[in-house]
């Protein structure tokens, strides 16, 4: 995960709770990084933010492809699935304007590139999971799902998409 001072996606730093949170982990968001067209990063329904799949990319790069249970370590996929939750809320920050419109997490999904025999997808998962309870609280409580696939978008190892109920 990177870790510096946080900053928006235009340098200006943000006073939020959720920013303060995150500077003193010493977390950055590295997005955001919106899908290509026609796809919404976020879309916003009924105080309901759907959050597309993130990748672990930081500087515009996959920072770990590969597959789970052959080229990639069980500690690699944590870390990309953290990088992952990172790259969701800085896309969430982009859509809403600030972190701190975040009322509850409600539903994580982690996809984890696997080969076939490797079952850890949840310890995997934990990793994005992690860093929304880390900078949440209780807020950061959801339910969540952790699905094995054969491959995902880029090569990469690990997709984290969410909802979260959102103040208007």
């Amino acid at each position: 995960m990177g870790r510096s001072a946080p900053e928006t996606s235009r340098g200006a730093s943000v006073a939020s709770a959720a920013r303060t949170r995150l500077a003193s982990l010493g977390l950055t968001l590295h997005g955001p990084h919106p899908p290509h067209s026609p796809l919404l990063a976020v879309v916003t329904h009924n105080g309901v933010a759907y959050v597309s799949g993130q990748l672990p990319r930081i500087d515009g790069k996959i920072t770990c492809q590969g597959r789970l249970g052959e080229s990639v370590s069980l500690e690699q996929g944590i870390e990309a699935a953290s990088v992952c939750a990172l790259n969701a809320l800085a896309v969430v920050e982009a859509a809403l304007g600030n972190l701190d419109r975040i009322e509850q997490f409600l539903k994580v999904t982690g996809f984890v590139a696997s080969s076939p025999d490797f079952a850890q997808q949840p310890k995997v998962i934990d990793g994005a999971s992690r860093i929304f309870y880390d900078v949440f609280g209780k807020a950061g409580r959801h339910a969540r799902s952790a699905i094995g696939v054969a491959a995902l978008p880029h090569g990469a190892a690990v997709e984290i998409e969410l909802s979260v109920a959102i103040a208007r």
